[in-house]
């Protein structure tokens, strides 16, 4: 008896050892988060109050640009990195829109070139001096005017030059082609608010979240869906591609109100490989994906919290690492493009958090404990440098290719020698089917009633567009736009 009782404790020791989880062994398990010192936060900004879900800051290796509160119009700060401490009330700012500023992007190989989208319908294209603003700027080097409604989101292709997408109120996403400066493609599949747009490692798919609780993935040329998920029980918010896994990331809500993310294949959305719930929290979840690393970063809105995770390819596929804790509340989060960051310091990953209550702009580095003080190859492969790796006729034409790579070994520096040029046209007028749009406004909705964009009182249209006009005439892959939909009278062939 008393040895068949040894057997049976050693027996359920073993089941107990079983049920442990398994040790994995990574280089990122102690990965931490630092905060920057007050003197090199950014300091005394009149940070936007617009409850918007985006982040209203972008940032490079040059600038930093915050969308800001302003009493007419819209604008944003753009700040030379180095510049920190506390920024006068009267810095230059621009200024040029006439409704509130949505979304902000800098072009990824053009450093002093930045991409603004606003309430007024338009996208415009700001060219910023060498060494920052010295006065306020209202001219813009380019105005796209394509949208019948506002204009909520701006994304600048991963590896083409110029070659810009944007996403309206009035449910479409234009292609624009900054060479000519005219919208090339319209995408129209989607039958509510797009929420989000993220793009695979060489821009060949795009993945889009809308109101309409559907995660699509497009070509984006085309504007075909190649797969579509309706998701009921994970109401979809944002989704970013993790590089070139073939996976997708989406946060949303489940059915419950927790906050959740769910892991998909984008060759087969039919049913999330995963789905975690995080909390019980009410604020929207930014995702944000470092394919050099496999990490995955969840920033809460309204939350001081960064969570941090790595991706395997293997099942589970989301392993927690860490939280970085703040009791300061975040309204949005800009990330630092790769190779502006502090590889002597093993920097991995850099945010710049908005604290609207402090006016505060304070940036977080994510940072691999090393003893070693030399280059740590590792942690640092080929990524994706300043170098486009497309013409816009080529990707339009149909190619393809994936980013072109550089190392962060000699602490990568290098200035694109790209400069941008705006296109010279002198067409004063709108035009489709023999009709200006420009004097034919359309009427205005409920929402936009009372709205002060315009100085006329014409609705949306209402407003000076004497410099760069841009046609409304898009080419389409199949079918016609239904413009009745929008309140333009005619239809876009």
């Amino acid at each position: 008896m008393r040895d068949l009782h040894k057997s049976e404790v050693l027996g359920s020791k073993r089941g107990l050892m079983s049920w442990r989880p398994q040790y994995r062994s990574s280089k990122f398990r102690n990965v931490y988060g630092k905060a920057a010192s007050r003197e090199h936060c950014f300091d005394g900004i009149p940070i936007t109050k617009n409850v918007h879900d985006n982040h209203f800051c972008a940032v490079n290796v040059r600038f930093l640009a915050i969308v800001t509160e302003s009493a007419g119009g819209g604008s944003f700060l753009v700040i030379p990195l180095e510049q920190t401490g506390r920024i006068e009330p009267n810095y230059p700012k621009v200024c040029g829109h006439q409704g509130n500023v949505l979304d902000i992007k800098w072009n990824p190989f053009t450093e002093n070139i930045i991409a603004s989208c606003s309430e007024d319908t338009s996208v415009r294209i700001w060219e910023i001096p060498e060494g920052g603003l010295k006065r306020n700027m209202t001219e813009a080097v380019l105005e796209l005017y394509g949208h019948s409604r506002r204009v909520g989101l701006v994304e600048w292709h991963p590896t083409t030059n110029n070659i810009l997408f944007s996403a309206g109120y009035d449910y479409k996403v234009l292609i624009w082609n900054l060479d000519i400066g005219e919208p090339v493609k319209m995408i129209d599949c989607h039958t509510d608010v797009i929420l989000c747009m993220s793009f695979n490692t060489d821009g060949s798919l795009l993945a889009t979240t809308c109101k309409d609780k559907k995660l699509r993935v497009l070509e984006p040329r085309s504007g075909r869906v190649l797969q579509e998920a309706s998701c009921k029980n994970h109401r979809v918010n944002r989704v970013v591609f993790l590089g070139s896994t073939k996976r997708l990331l989406t946060t949303g809500v489940s059915r419950w109100n927790t906050r959740q993310i769910a892991l998909w294949d984008q060759e087969d959305l039919s049913m999330p490989l995963i789905e975690e719930e995080i909390d019980g929290l009410s604020g929207l979840l930014f995702p944000f994906y470092d394919a050099d690393t496999h990490m995955l970063y969840l920033a809460g809105k309204g939350d001081g919290n960064i969570r941090y995770y790595e991706i395997s390819s293997e099942k589970p596929y989301l392993s927690y690492l860490m939280e970085f804790r703040s009791p300061a509340p975040q309204k949005g989060l800009g990330v630092m493009p790769k190779h502006g960051l502090d590889v002597s310091a093993c920097e991995v990953f850099r945010f710049y958090k908005l604290i609207t209550l402090k006016g505060l702009i304070e940036p977080i580095s994510m940072i691999v404990p090393r003893r070693s003080e030399t280059y740590q190859e590792d942690i640092y492969p080929m990524t994706p440098g300043t170098e486009p790796a497309l013409t816009p006729d080529e990707w339009l034409s149909g190619v393809n290719r994936d980013p072109i790579l550089v190392s962060l070994k000699e602490g990568y520096k290098k200035n694109s020698k790209i400069v941008f040029k705006a296109p010279v046209r002198e067409k004063k007028s709108v035009v489709v089917n023999g009709i200006d749009l420009l004097e034919n406004v359309p009427p205005r909705t409920e929402n936009e009633v009372g709205q002060p964009w315009s100085g006329n009182g014409n609705g949306i249209w209402g407003m000076n567009l004497e410099r760069h006009r841009v046609p409304v005439s898009i080419p389409r892959e199949a079918g016609t736009w239904d413009s009745s939909r929008d309140g333009i009278p005619g239809s876009i062939p």
